[in-house]
This record gives C-alpha cells, sequence and structure tokens, in this order.
C-alpha cells in the first residue's frame, strides 16, 4: 500500500523538517524592514533636523523655527510606534503560549523605561545649560534604545537585534563624549542608518 512507503532517508526527514520551521518562522516573524525602518526613517530625519538648527558650539546651519525639529522627531516617532505596534499585533494573533505574554511583556517594558527616564529627564534638566539640557534627553532615550535591543536580542535569541542594540548604544556614547550638536549628526547617521540597515539584512534572512 501507498501508505507503507518510507517518507525517505533521515537526512530528507530532517531537510523536510527544516524546510516546514523556517515556512513557519516567515510566516510568524514580523517584516523587519517594517520593524526597523520606521525608525530608522524617524532618527535619520528628526536628528538631521536637530543637527542643522542646533549645530556643534552653537552653530546654525539652517534657521528652521525652534520648535520645528522637536515636533518632526515625535511625529516620526509616533508614527513609528504606531506602525511597528500594529505590525507586532498581527504576528502576535498567531502565537499564544510563553512567547505571547514574552512579546507582551517586553512592550510593555519599553514604556515603563521610557515613561521613567522622562520623568527623571524633566526633573533635572531645567538645572542645565539648553545644550546640555539636549544632549540629557536625546542621549538618554537612545541609550534606552539601544540597552532594550540588546534585551531583545537576548531574550529571543536574536543576533542581529543584539548587535544593533550595542551598535545604537556605542554611536550614542560616541555622540555623547563628543558634544551636543555632533551627538545629533552621529545618532542620526550611524543609529538611523544602523536601524534600516539591520532591517535589510532581517529581511534578506527571512527571504
Amino acid at each position: 500500500m501507498d501508505d507503507d512507503v518510507p517518507l525517505g532517508n533521515p537526512a530528507e526527514s530532517l531537510a523536510l523538517i527544516e524546510r516546514e520551521r523556517a515556512n513557519l518562522e516567515r510566516d510568524i516573524t514580523p517584516d523587519p524592514r517594517w520593524m526597523l525602518w520606521p525608525w530608522g526613517i524617524a532618527w535619520l530625519v528628526g536628528f538631521a533636523l536637530f543637527f542643522l538648527r542646533y549645530g556643534p558650539d552653537g552653530r546654525v546651519f539652517v534657521d528652521l523655527p525652534d520648535w520645528l525639529p522637536l515636533l518632526v522627531l515625535m511625529t516620526l516617532i509616533l508614527a513609528a510606534g504606531v506602525t511597528t505596534g500594529v505590525m507586532g499585533a498581527r504576528a502576535g494573533r498567531q502565537v499564544s503560549g510563553p512567547t505571547s505574554r514574552q512579546g507582551l511583556l517586553y512592550g510593555v517594558t519599553w514604556s515603563a523605561a521610557i515613561t521613567a527616564f522622562a520623568v527623571l529627564f524633566a526633573r533635572i534638566s531645567d538645572v542645565l545649560p539648553e545644550p546640555e539640557s539636549g544632549l540629557l534627553w536625546a542621549g538618554g532615550m537612545v541609550a534606552v534604545t539601544g540597552v532594550l535591543h540588546m534585551a531583545g536580542g537576548a531574550l529571543w535569541n536574536d543576533r542581529d537585534l543584539y548587535f544593533l542594540g550595542a551598535w545604537t548604544l556605542l554611536a550614542d556614547v560616541v555622540g555623547i563624549l563628543i558634544g551636543p550638536g555632533w551627538h545629533s549628526l552621529i545618532v542620526c547617521v550611524a543609529g538611523g542608518g544602523g536601524m534600516i540597515v539591520a532591517g535589510l539584512i532581517g529581511w534578506l534572512r527571512l527571504r
């Protein structure tokens, strides 16, 4: 009978299992481009405007309104948050159990960390000169992003995400050491660009 025909040798069976596992991973993993590119674009555009308006040593490369860089950055970050939230929710509907809870708790951790640091920075930024106050906010929030990317990479054994977090932290520290103005440029190019590159690499690996 046909039912009695063997499936093949062990190597073929393992290859079939690996193909099905890869197909399942592609189905339940959000497209890395949609998860990282919105944030990368937000950092590229937002921090570029900060650099042009608030350059090193108070230099103004482009005489933009004072409020414009922050408004653009916050708007793009909000749009990125909505985009990644929708994509993550769609992927989460296909997963249940511990993995789903891990994703939910990880998302809550992001919100809690950003809120806590925002309260802290708002409390102490008024006693700092304006350039240092801006560096505190930008450097602190970029540091939170890098640390949480590394935590996510460790949680899901995702080396690309872990490396992205480490790269983001490195760019942040270098920018902080060089000083206000330059920090915006470094985060714009290395941070935002790093997210775009990481999204592309992740997408190519999924394919």
